[in-house]
């Protein structure tokens, strides 16, 4: 639905609507204070907000006048405002921005100029202050004020880029989680939902995109042309988008919405794949959710540069995408990249509908947005491109999420958000991951059609809304007939990892009994007291195929299992619990490994790798499972197995001649992969096949394997008369192993291939290549040239992160050494998670004392969530290394006697 627009007010009557204040006031970043709750008619009072109740914006028109070589701009805002409750001052968002006038406009033409105006840093706010108060009623807010464009991607910012006529700069905007207060004076939490009308003054030659289309364009001479977009809906601010460049733009029509794609000049070519797949996400999406798409348009913007915090936003209308995420170059994409464009487009696509058509009332809700992009992303992509089989990624996701939510750092699924950096911070694998992972187990619980007939309700009744996560749980309950709720609660209000202990099975007349316990996961805390859940559990036996399901409550069950074959717990891999078998089921198992749905031979090698590595079985059963994988298996499970070993592998760094010893073992298994799949792609072969291509040479050649580093380096030096010696899907790969293993020569020939290259995908995997050198004086080099403007502002950041991969001492210290600097290439909500993800792979101790000290000078004590899971997480490593690696060594002995 289409709200009917907000007479405009031209810039002219602004302007003679306010008076220039005596002196102009600009504030600077600051931390947000602690969430307040207020009571307003017009404001749920059950709502977090970091504002004084009382006053509610309605609708925004705003103007703004960049100039993006002086990187300022300039703003007038009139801001339509309902005020509750009779008040001298109005208080708003506002972040490094400079106020030249502000008055107030009520019924009648009366008229306020504002008497004083106070900033805060600390909570970003300002606060007008007026010499009568105002009364109950609607009213008018006009400002004049000023702003800076920044380097990185927050608040409106400009990215420059390479082309062959030169350097070109092109405008954006981000704005989740809070930034829309550094482009405009606001309300700037999600709850505060309004209206917006949006015009420009741009070059005449440049595209201005908004949330929606243009509605009026003007040529005002001197070069410049006055841009009028259309009214949005009613959303939050964080989904307004501006964007301003030398773009082009391509359109197809979907169930009566013009789909569009985006790009600077001479790329519109590598948008195909995403115009195609947008114009059947929208159709899929249309019919899944039951509520049409309310925008007449839709496009997807793509970037050059990125970030290191986020690579697209779900802006309402206008998706934001660095070109990694949305554009496929032949001479360099994988058919990994194109999944991985698929995947961000029906994330974002679904956003439009959970996060934008519907919002979470406050950021404790984020996985509301989050958690259900990411498990409508994963269900269309199986839907509309089963050939891919990406189901059994799901299991990939779900274990990135237990190994967070398993350490005594985790945190519930709805969580506590008080300021801007812990909501910065809430953008991490338990509210993506878990939260898919845990929808994906109550669909199965409850069904797709009662699940898809519960999501459609709650799509209808809060269109345009907020809400919190029991909105929905009231609608799964009452279209599934049951209380599902305490299951979800279960699971969303708790932290942790339920897990569930195997009985011995008993078969008797052909069915199979046993008792099922529950207690809890942990990595870090084995004494700890378990919480409760309640599980839905589904089993089978192997070779039967029906499915047995319980709901285990109170900490056990009895179940009952067609069949008399191995018992497999978490058949189909729903479940969100580890399962750990008695040692007479795992032998049972591992003997009928062969026989398991694929998907169930990643759940199982993966609960077998976790369980060992916590010291809850023997870490030789997980190699046991690996020696029983057939080289026939799927080849995402032939991957899992390569990926798991690799990790064991780097368990080991720093200890050559123990890390020599398993990648011996490790090397053994992985080259008969390597054998079947080959270096060639053959005709007609899966696509899965050729991302196992690209697997196994990667991590062969991070092992060292002779062979692979050898045909890695002859293919390298023979692409230079011959291009077809590092085909498009193996470029990036074969480049990796040689950057890797690079000498100073190797390396820097690559340097001289950045510096040459134009195009800004290719360049920033050149400047990436030079940063993930083994050698540390290569690594030392590449941080040294990170800070230079050579590689560009969004590089720098990225080149340092790279080198923490393989150098994470190496790279924090460096970091730390030249704080200001890398500061001033991260957005500030930022800069608590980049530190402590430097350090996060190191095993050292010294690291752990190192980055607490960080911490307490640095950052606040709400803004250390990824400091305290980083520290969490070098502990567990180091625990890993001295309790379980020795029963590793003496596996790898006994199989060598």
């Amino acid at each position: 639905m289409h709200r009917t627009p907000t007479p405009r007010f031209r810039r002219s009557q602004l302007a003679a609507a306010v008076l220039a204040l005596t002196a102009v006031t600009a504030f600077n970043t600051g931390h947000a204070a602690p969430a307040v709750k207020y009571a307003s008619a017009s404001h749920a009072t059950s709502t977090t907000t970091q504002l004084p109740r009382g006053v509610t914006p309605l609708h925004y028109i705003l103007s703004i006048t960049p100039d993006a070589a002086a990187s300022t701009f300039k703003g007038e805002a009139a801001i339509k405002v309902a005020v509750d409750t009779p008040t001298a001052s109005i208080t708003f968002n506002a972040l490094n921005l400079a106020f030249t006038a502000a008055a107030i406009e009520g019924a009648g033409g009366s008229k306020q100029v504002t008497r004083k105006i106070e900033f805060d840093a600390d909570k970003q706010t300002a606060t007008v202050h007026f010499a009568e108060p105002l009364a109950k009623g609607e009213y008018l807010l006009r400002i004049d004020y000023s702003g800076k464009i920044g380097t990185q991607a927050t608040g409106l910012f400009s990215l420059d880029y390479d082309t062959p006529q030169g350097r070109q700069r092109a405008l954006y905007t981000q704005f989740e989680n809070s930034d829309a207060r550094s482009m405009l004076p606001s309300w700037d939490e999600p709850d505060y939902k309004a209206t917006f009308a949006l015009d420009v003054i741009v070059p005449s030659k440049q595209m201005a995109v908004g949330n929606m289309p243009i509605a009026s364009s003007e040529e005002l001479g001197n070069g410049k042309k006055h841009v009028y977009f259309a009214t949005t809906p009613r959303m939050s601010t964080y989904l307004l988008f501006f964007g301003l460049g030398d773009f082009e733009r391509a359109t197809a029509m979907a169930d009566g919405t013009e789909v569009g794609v985006i790009t600077k000049k001479g790329a519109l070519a590598q948008s195909r794949f995403a115009l195609d797949e947008s114009a059947a996400l929208l159709r899929e999406y249309n019919d899944y959710f039951g509520v049409r798409y309310p925008l007449p348009k839709l496009d997807n913007i793509a970037a050059p540069g990125r970030s290191q915090f986020f690579g697209a936003m779900e802006n309402w209308g206008a998706v934001f995408t660095f070109e990694y995420g949305l554009l496929l170059d032949p001479t360099i994409s994988t058919q990994t990249d194109k999944e991985n464009i698929y995947t961000t487009l029906s994330h974002e696509m679904a956003h439009q509908w959970f996060g934008d058509l519907v919002t979470m009332r406050w950021w404790d809700d984020l996985w509301l947005n989050e958690g259900f992009a990411s498990w409508m992303e994963s269900r269309t992509t199986e839907r509309l491109h089963p050939e891919w089989n990406t189901a059994l990624s799901n299991v990939g996701g779900r274990e990135s999420a237990m190994s967070q939510d398993a350490l005594r750092t985790t945190h519930p699924v709805v969580q506590r958000i008080a300021t801007v950096e812990q909501a910065s911070q809430a953008f991490d694998g338990i509210t993506y991951q878990k939260g898919e992972a845990v929808i994906r187990m109550l669909e199965a619980y409850v069904g797709a059609d009662t699940w898809r007939t519960a999501v459609r309700s709650y799509m209808r009744k809060h269109a345009y809304g907020n809400t919190v996560s029991d909105d929905l749980w009231r609608e799964v309950d009452a279209a599934a007939g049951k209380p599902v709720s305490a299951i979800a609660h279960d699971f969303t209000l708790q932290p942790g990892v339920p897990m569930i202990t195997v009985g011995q099975a008993v078969c008797r007349k052909g069915s199979t009994r046993v008792t099922l316990t529950q207690t809890e996961f942990s990595k870090d805390q084995p004494d700890k007291k378990p919480l409760s859940w309640k599980v839905p559990v589904i089993a089978s036996t192997v070779g039967n195929g029906k499915l047995a399901k319980v709901v285990l409550k109170d900490g056990k069950a009895t179940l009952n299992v067609p069949g008399c074959g191995a018992l497999l717990v978490n058949a189909g891999q729903s479940g969100y619990y580890r399962t750990l078998y008695a040692p007479a089921g795992t032998r049972a198992l591992a003997g009928s490994f062969a026989r398991l749905a694929p998907i169930d031979q990643l759940g199982l090698l993966a609960d077998s790798q976790s369980l060992g590595m916590a010291g809850l079985q023997d870490p030789a059963g997980f190699l046991e499972l690996v020696k029983a994988t057939p080289l026939s298996a799927d080849p995402q499970v032939l991957g899992r197995v390569a990926g798991s070993l690799n990790g064991l592998y780097e368990q080991y760094a720093g200890d050559a001649a123990r890390q020599q010893a398993f990648g011996r073992f490790a090397m053994a298994r992985l080259a008969p992969m390597m054998a079947q799949t080959g270096w060639e792609a053959r005709a007609g072969e899966a696509s899965s096949v050729a991302t196992l291509r690209g697997r196994l040479i990667s991590i062969l050649g991070d092992m060292g394997e002779p062979g692979v580093l050898l045909e890695a380096r002859r293919r390298y030096a023979a692409s230079e008369q011959d291009p077809t010696a590092m085909p498009a899907p193996l470029r990036r790969t074969i480049l990796g192993v040689v950057a890797q293993h690079a000498d100073a020569a190797t390396w820097e020939q690559l340097h001289a291939k950045a510096q040459q290259e134009k195009t800004p995908l290719v360049k920033n995997q050149l400047y990436d290549l030079l940063a993930s050198s083994d050698d540390a004086a290569l690594a030392q080099r590449a941080l040294a040239l990170a800070l230079t403007d050579e590689p560009g502002v969004t590089n720098s950041p990225a080149m340092i992160s790279r080198v923490s991969r393989r150098h994470p001492e190496l790279a924090f210290d460096f970091a730390l050494a030249h704080l200001e600097q890398v500061n001033a290439r991260i957005d500030a909500s930022s800069r608590s998670r980049y530190f402590p993800r430097l350090a996060a792979g190191s095993a050292q101790s010294d690291m752990i004392a190192k980055l607490e000290a960080y911490a307490q000078a640095h950052l606040p004590a709400s803004a250390r969530g990824d400091a305290d899971s980083s520290v969490a997480g070098i502990k567990y490593r180091i625990k890993v290394r001295a309790e379980r690696l020795p029963a590793v060594d003496a596996w790898l002995a006994q199989q060598a006697g």
